[in-house]
């Protein structure tokens, strides 16, 4: 399909150092498990050892590509972070003598979000490959759920409901990929998963509309708020599970929020920080500032109370939503 995907099926054991760099996490685990498969079938069991480059030691590394396993297995290194280890002081340079002379008994596998060209780079290219994993265009991630469905989950998905599923997920294909298995599962005994499936299952559409509820309660409108939940409940149809997680995650990014500014933390790291944008996000850093800590983590019990009373059947889910609607949108307006 792409130039990625050829050279990650052109993986071979010949290659003494791989590099997996980019942030397109699906390539990254499929060029692990197809080198780790290929040098199983070439060599029997090997032996795995994973480096956190983020706290490794050169040494650690250096010292298990060199080493001799007891049984003579080949070895598979892999380093994660690879970027900042090469960024310690001294290690680019050793990594590039290793590579010009790298054992034959262990494979280097260097993954990492980003990367910094150099030399090493053309020292990888005589005795491996680096691959660039880097997210597709979402046209060629809508192919790709349409070819790779049959394949891997059993059942076709109609280009619409490609199109769809991508445009409501982008075009991350291990998350395009967990949601075509749920997919595959919803629609049972069915060959074909449609575009009305998609409609209905895809959670990230479903979080869109319950976060239409914070802004309300944010708005510290009592009646417009309860309002929403009504409407989120029988027009949008959600699972109450859903509305009340909305009003947790109101709570909690106030209560962040709040913590964070006694801590002397500035306004836009901490919008950064929680994602808090837009009117939204103001009204929210406003409350921060001015609510009760306290107060808020007794909102959040009451939170956590209301949805065991839904789940145990005590009452209404429904009257239980909008009784803790109101009690926080009153609160926190401190109108």
């Amino acid at each position: 399909m792409t130039k990625v995907f050829d050279q990650l099926a052109n993986l071979s054991t010949s290659m003494r150092i791989v590099v997996l760099c980019g942030k397109e996490s699906f390539f990254i685990s499929e060029g692990t498990r197809l080198l780790a498969e290929a040098l199983r079938n070439a060599f029997g069991e090997i032996d795995q050892f994973s480096f956190d480059g983020v706290t490794a030691g050169l040494s650690d590394v250096l010292d298990e590509l060199r080493t001799y396993a007891l049984i003579r297995r080949h070895k598979l290194v892999i380093l994660d972070s690879a970027d900042k280890f090469l960024a310690g002081e001294g290690r680019r340079r050793a990594l590039e003598a290793y590579a010009g002379n790298p054992t034959a008994e262990a494979s280097l596998l260097m993954r990492a979000e980003a990367w910094r060209p150099g030399t090493f780079d053309k020292l990888v290219a005589k005795v491996g490959v680096k691959i660039k994993c880097d997210p597709l265009p979402d046209g060629e991630a809508v192919r790709w759920c349409v070819e790779q469905c049959p394949g891997r989950h059993g059942r076709k998905i109609e280009r619409p409901a490609a199109a769809l599923l991508v445009e409501q997920l982008g075009s991350g294909l291990a998350r395009l990929d967990s949601e075509l298995a749920k997919l595959a599962a919803f629609i049972g005994q069915r060959q074909v998963i449609r575009r009305s499936e998609v409609v209905e299952m895809v959670g990230y559409s479903r979080q869109e509309k319950a976060w239409q509820l914070q802004s309300a309660v944010v708005g510290g409108v009592p009646g417009e708020a309860v309002a929403k939940v009504r409407e989120l409940l029988e027009v949008s149809r959600l699972s109450e599970q859903l509305v009340i997680w909305a009003i947790g995650d109101l709570l909690r990014r106030i209560h962040t929020a709040a913590q964070m500014l006694r801590q002397g933390v500035g306004t836009p790291s901490i919008a950064r920080q929680l994602k808090l944008w837009g009117a939204t996000g103001d009204s929210i850093i406003d409350i921060a500032r001015r609510c009760d800590l306290n107060r808020i983590a007794q909102l959040l019990q009451s939170t956590v109370r209301t949805d065991m009373r839904s789940k145990t059947g005590l009452g209404r889910a429904d009257r239980n939503l909008e009784a803790l609607t109101l009690l926080v949108t009153d609160t926190i307006s401190c109108r």
